[in-house]
């Protein structure tokens, strides 16, 4: 990891990425001796704990003032990083964002927000959770030109089994360890820590990585289905309102309706008729067990998908779905 990871001169092993993060918070508030985080509003999902949940409308059993040390910026938008220094001046212990996640960096937009940090004292978090071994061998900040003071990785790292990483600079690090004589950050516990089998499918993964191209894979294989995908959207003539976008090695979907706003609606149509195709498709994540034949099959689901699409645009989509409708994962009731 120390060598794959560029900033992890120390690493921290967790089960899950909730942990990590959160890990990561309290020892950049523990290290700057500053409680408020400011985080990236256009990434989905940093933690289930209450610094990150309690900014979502899911925020119910979160007490109000904390909820208030939670501050946020928009991605590619430099101003509002720097309004949010501006308006709480050396209040911000950390800065939490994923590299890219759909939308492509602009104008040095990342280097930026890290030079703004460490001008303001502010530590530098890059979440990998999906980046990582996705984007680059080495995360998405080497792919970028990014040295975050600390980072996070899971999900691919042991090829979908339980471990996370935090990973980053040792002043920082070490706070939460046992060698130090400063005030000890109880960081992480569970009774299933120690449970190793994790830990060991990581290794051999990470030999994986290193020794075979998996991560060219990810992007040929992202390719070839996205650009497979919005030429047969465009066939059917519903190109403007179902859209494979993003990083290929990641590919997000979009289902819209004729007035160019996403609906919900049409993406449970969407959903609904990629299975009765034979295709689970809530998101397209490309893997390395993926071949032509599997991209060749969700075409080939899309294509039927697509005709069923245009004609409940057309006569109205209440006519073609059959059960509820998927809902927002963040919503404040049920």
């Amino acid at each position: 990891l120390v060598e794959l990871i560029p900033c992890a001169e120390m690493v921290k092993f967790a089960k899950n990425g909730s942990n990590v993060t959160t890990a990561a918070v309290k020892l950049a508030r523990a290290f700057t001796g500053r409680d408020k985080v400011l985080y990236c509003k256009d990434h989905p999902f940093f933690s289930f704990d209450d610094w990150f949940i309690g900014t979502t409308p899911c925020n119910s059993g979160v007490p109000e003032t904390g909820r208030e040390l939670s501050l946020s910026f928009r991605y590619n938008d430099i101003a509002s990083v720097e309004q949010a220094f501006a308006e709480n001046p050396g209040q911000i212990a950390c800065l939490i964002m994923e590299a890219a996640t759909c939308e492509e960096p602009r104008e040095d937009f990342l280097l930026k927000v890290q030079a703004l940090c460490r001008r303001q004292g502010t530590v530098f978090i890059v979440d990998e959770m999906i980046t990582g071994f996705r984007w680059h061998l080495q995360g998405a900040q080497t792919l970028f030109g990014l040295k975050p003071d600390m980072t996070t990785f899971g999900k691919g790292i042991a090829n979908g089994f339980s471990v996370a990483v935090l990973a980053g600079r040792k002043d920082i690090m070490e706070l939460g360890g046992l060698y130090h004589n400063k005030e000890r950050v109880f960081l992480l516990s569970g009774t299933h820590g120690a449970e190793n089998v994790g830990l060991a499918v990581m290794r051999e993964a990470l030999k994986i990585y290193s020794s075979e191209p998996v991560i060219d894979h990810l992007w040929q294989t992202g390719r070839a289905l996205t650009d497979g995908f919005n030429a047969l959207a465009h066939e059917a003539g519903i190109g403007e309102q179902v859209q494979a976008f993003g990083f290929p090695c990641s590919p997000y979907v979009a289902c819209k309706d004729l007035n160019g706003q996403v609906s919900m609606p049409l993406r449970t149509l969407f959903l609904q008729e990629m299975i009765r195709n034979g295709v689970i498709a809530t998101y397209f994540a490309p893997s390395y067990a993926h071949s032509d034949i599997e991209v060749e099959k969700t075409l080939e689901a899309a294509k039927c998908t697509f005709e069923i699409y245009a004609q409940a645009l057309d006569k109205g989509w209440e006519h073609y779905v059959e059960g509820p409708v998927v809902k927002p994962v963040f919503r404040a009731r049920n």
